[in-house]
């Protein structure tokens, strides 16, 4: 699985230190519904991805849709469980962040997100050295 930064390049902020990517069928289906919460820093890009759900998920995340070229076209902050966003036309992947990151990090629609590999990812050869939104 790759590891990623997330980086706002509109503003120069991280706004994810540790990005996961769920790139399967299999990982888009489990997404984040196994986990108990998103740690400081931490997010998962579902790729390809129009929508999300939140449903069966035990807490509230952040959520922005992303064109093919990292655009932020969509944006929902705090989306609590058992909710629906429904598909923004455009729209590439989504990147689901802890609650509170979007307005933490100033992040907004028509901002550009830009995917970069951790040193450590890149030492073991599971992402490359840069990587837009795709």
């Amino acid at each position: 699985m790759k590891r990623l930064i997330a980086r706002n390049t509109s503003t120069g902020q991280i706004i994810a230190h540790y990005v996961g990517v769920a790139a399967t069928r299999a990982d888009r289906a489990v997404g984040l519904l196994s986990r108990d919460g998103l740690k400081p820093g931490e997010a998962l890009w579902i790729v390809p991805s129009r929508g999300v759900h939140t449903w069966g998920m035990r807490f509230p995340i952040d959520i922005v849709a992303l064109d093919g070229s990292g655009v932020v076209i969509d944006c929902v902050s705090s989306l609590k469980p058992w909710r629906i966003r429904l598909p923004r036309r455009g729209t590439a992947g989504v990147l689901e962040l802890e609650a509170g990151r979007l307005r933490a990090s100033g992040t907004t629609l028509g901002h550009r997100i830009l995917f970069e590999a951790t040193e450590d990812a890149a030492a073991r050869g599971s992402a490359p050295s840069q990587e837009t939104a795709r």
